[in-house]
């Protein structure tokens, strides 16, 4: 569980990259302490030689047993005038395993020589060349073993591991809390802000109030806040919808009634003899008319969601034929409106066919219906082909006019209900439903054109499977 919070992962991080740098560390720290003591060694082999070369008489012999003793090599041997000359000398207790050069050797040679003593299990005999310290010569060399050596070095490493420990203890610690305080917590703040507001999303005094002093959290708390904001007031927004829409269904389904009566009463008034009443009667049977279209259409709009599509495949041919017999049915005595299909006879698709039959004649009838209102003579056209979008096939259908095109108003909100229909007296409900069952088998429909010369309207349907 410790390793799934942010702090807790970031702690371990942070020991693991200081331990790193440590032994970073460790390497060169090992290699200079072994340069320094052989240079040491050779430093106090150097001031002993010196020391007995000064000196005469018959303590020669015992001075320089504690000289080599005190300098903890076996031997030294000074180049002074290129003449080599062993100075010192003693038994070795073995022979020499390794020589050793710190004339010239550079820092790789030297932690590759630390490492490599350090890793030797027993001690053993080595010769070490160096230059004498303050002209004492051209070189000494010596002989020592290394077990005092080796002894050293792994109690300096030791605590150099100590030291290390410590740091990245301490290290880690201070960055663990620091994290905490400056990240974690205002983390938390956020997270409980959050559910403390999904309780009760409408509430406003839940929203988050930006506090942190840091700019990133900042800007995620200033962009919280907004998205709340603008969430209770669209929640506010939809329940008042919800409230209304609730009402005008019930209004409208009370007054399509009333309207149903007042247009049976009207068809009676259309037998009457009274001339000014045969006048008015298809004038208020229009009316009348228009006016339960508006409820029925309402009322459906007012429903949750149009049903999923039942998709099966059909003729697209079969369905154009009946969607322009319809409409030259309710062609209006005296207008001049003619019908061009070009749909090719084999061409199938797997969709809904009654809700695609309903977006058809919605387009179609408003192509009449503009059309007519020029009282002009004027061509509806309806292509259809198959069509390839974004690698999905599918079937392309176009739905043209030669009428008057949309005004400014209507193509501005062209498929949102309520917005303004495509002609006079229209609520704006039949492309609103139209894109909707469109988009409901993953369509699209859009208008591609429209001017003086007419409009035109593009529904791409995919092939569903």
């Amino acid at each position: 569980m410790m390793f799934r919070s942010l702090s807790a992962r970031f702690l371990w991080l942070v020991v693991i990259f200081v331990m790193l740098a440590e032994v970073l560390i460790f390497v060169p720290s090992v290699s200079r302490f072994r340069e320094e003591y052989l240079l040491a060694r050779l430093e106090r082999a150097q001031i002993a030689s010196l020391a007995l070369l000064a000196s005469d008489g018959p303590f020669a012999g015992e001075l320089a047993g504690e000289l080599l003793e005190n300098a903890g090599v076996f031997n030294v041997a000074l180049r002074r005038d290129a003449v080599r000359e062993l100075v010192l000398s003693s038994p070795l207790p073995g022979p020499i395993a390794q020589t050793y050069d710190l004339r010239d050797a550079n820092a790789f040679i030297l932690m590759r020589d630390a490492l490599d003593e350090m890793r030797r299990p027993d001690a053993r005999i080595i010769r070490v060349i160096g230059e004498p310290v303050r002209q004492g010569g051209l070189l000494i060399e010596i002989t020592l073993d290394t077990a005092n050596l080796q002894a050293e070095l792994w109690d300096y490493g030791k605590r150099i591991l100590l030291l290390s420990l410590l740091i990245s203890g301490i290290t880690a610690l201070l960055l663990y809390l620091s994290i905490q305080v400056f990240v974690v917590a205002p983390m938390r703040r956020v997270i409980r802000s959050m559910a403390h507001y999904a309780e009760s999303p409408q509430d406003v005094t839940r929203i988050l109030t930006p506090q942190s002093s840091i700019r990133e959290l900042r800007e995620a708390e200033e962009a919280l806040n907004l998205m709340q904001t603008d969430l209770t007031g669209l929640l506010r927004q939809k329940d008042r919808l919800a409230q209304l829409g609730g009402s005008v269904a019930r209004i409208s389904h009370d007054l399509r009634n009333m309207l149903t009566t007042a247009s049976m009463l009207a068809d009676r008034m259309e037998m009457s003899d009274d001339p000014s009443v045969k006048r008015a009667a298809p004038k208020l049977v229009g009316s009348l008319s228009r006016a339960i279209n508006l409820c029925e259409s309402t009322l459906a709009f007012g429903k949750a969601q149009e049903p999923p599509p039942k998709l099966a495949r059909f003729r697209v041919a079969a369905l154009i034929e009946d969607v322009v017999e319809n409409e030259k049915l309710a062609v209006v005595d005296g207008a001049d409106i003619t019908f061009l299909t070009e749909v090719p006879a084999d061409l199938h698709i797997r969709a809904d066919s009654e809700q695609i039959f309903r977006v058809l004649s919605n387009l179609v009838r408003n192509a009449r219906q503009a059309l007519e209102a020029t009282k002009q003579p004027g061509v509806i056209e309806i292509l259809v082909k198959p069509s390839v979008q974004d690698g999905q096939p599918g079937v392309a259908i176009r739905i043209g006019d030669t009428g008057p095109g949309l005004p400014p108003k209507a193509r501005e909100h062209l498929f949102e209900a309520f917005q303004g229909g495509v002609r006079k007296g229209g609520v704006g409900l039949g492309l609103a439903i139209a894109a909707e069952l469109v988009r409901g088998h993953g369509g699209k429909l859009e208008l591609m054109r429209s001017d003086a010369d007419g409009c035109e309207f593009r529904i791409w349907l995919p092939d569903g499977v």
